[in-house]
């Protein structure tokens, strides 16, 4: 085997050097200006309401941290708590507390598919959902993006191929980057005309859609066949992702999900808060209706600027060319409003994008002075 011809440090400069070449590079920046990019859709994160939440958690004697996995001593009273009502609220058997939405789509990928089963997801699914699925021992296939015929149509591929384990559909109700919404009532059709099993990841609906915000698959959490995702990082305004399955499925996860196994459990005075959060959301049906007016008044200024309308909170601005994207989002920024650029692997080649989020952080008069400054960008 040949030596490297450089050093791995320098191989890291030479690859962030070729990353600014294709305006790809990223790096961190703070909270700056008129909230347009954020997932805090019901403005929650910042508010007085999960603000005393936390500090009643903390005069009780709730702990910031847990000091173990959830199976040695890291199980707390606010988990299983924060697990029971989160199964009351969604209508499922049981519910699973994870740190992240990142941390629960890995473990239930890799976990909850066998080896002669077949992964079927659609094709704009999120990076955390790959990560999964590449550390499962089950087979994967894509179909086209919120296309129900092309995922019919591979699993019958795959069944005549030989296929004879469990088919898995695996889909987002509300995307993250183009802001679209799948067709959830008809991939639920399918999973039971086929015998599938359903992985739904609600992140970016959960708050904001269905009766009380239970989202765009409420009702299919009580389904033995569904597995949902709701994350509390985004209408939540916490942190954390909350899993709704079975008893059996969260019982084989806790004894088989190596990612569950071997992490430290979850602040409990996070899950405290989260509790707290979905009794929010539950009466915030006052939220969700300013957050629609506000959608919609959005969405009738970008159609005057003739932007494709999502029909959702997220708003994409396509542009193509990634330094121009790039020009584009720094030039706003400087202009007070935070808006990020999106550039590939995260969206496809050539759709490099403005991502714009509709939150309630932001007025009429924000959206007036932003859609001024994008006619002259534009």
């Amino acid at each position: 085997m040949g030596e490297r011809e450089v050093t791995l440090p320098q191989f890291y400069a030479q690859d962030l050097a070729r990353l600014d070449t294709m305006a790809r590079r990223r790096g961190l920046a703070l909270p700056r200006g008129r909230d347009f990019s954020s997932n805090d859709y019901l403005a929650l994160a910042g508010s007085d309401a999960l603000r005393d939440a936390a500090m009643r958690a903390l005069e009780r004697g709730v702990p910031m941290g847990s000091g173990g996995s959830r199976l040695l001593r890291g199980h707390r009273a606010e988990h299983a708590r924060v697990e029971e009502d989160a199964a009351r609220f969604f209508g499922s058997e049981a519910a699973l507390f994870m740190s992240t939405g990142f941390a629960a789509n890995s473990l239930l990928f890799s976990t909850l598919p066998q080896k002669e089963d077949c992964i079927f997801h659609d094709a704009l699914i999120h990076a955390s959902a790959h990560e999964g699925m590449r550390l499962s021992r089950a087979e994967r296939r894509g179909f086209a993006h919120n296309d129900v015929d092309a995922a019919a149509d591979a699993i019958a591929q795959w069944r005549a191929s030989g296929g004879s384990g469990t088919p898995w559909i695996a889909f987002e109700t509300l995307y993250s980057m183009d802001g679209d919404i799948a067709p959830v009532a008809e991939f639920a059709a399918l999973a039971r005309a086929v015998g599938a099993m359903l992985f739904i990841d609600e992140a970016h609906a959960v708050g904001v859609y269905g009766p009380q915000g239970r989202g765009l698959a409420s009702g299919l959490q009580g389904e033995e066949h569904a597995i949902v995702l709701a994350t509390c990082g985004k209408a939540l305004g916490c942190e954390g992702a909350l899993v709704l399955c079975s008893d059996v499925i969260r019982d084989f996860l806790i004894n088989r999900g190596r990612g569950f196994i071997f992490s430290t459990a979850p602040s409990p005075l996070m899950a405290a808060v989260v509790g707290d959060a979905l009794r929010l959301i539950a009466g915030g049906d006052d939220l969700r209706q300013r957050l629609r007016t506000r959608v919609q008044g959005a969405a009738d200024r970008f159609a005057a600027l003739g932007i494709v309308l999502s029909g959702s909170q997220i708003q994409p601005v396509v542009i193509g060319e990634e330094a121009r994207t790039m020009e584009i989002a720094a030039a706003l920024q400087a202009e007070g409003f935070d808006i990020r650029g999106i550039r590939p692997p995260t969206v496809p080649e050539g759709t490099a994008r403005l991502r714009l989020s509709i939150t309630l952080n932001s007025d009429e008069e924000d959206m007036d002075a932003l859609i001024q400054a994008m006619e002259r960008l534009l």
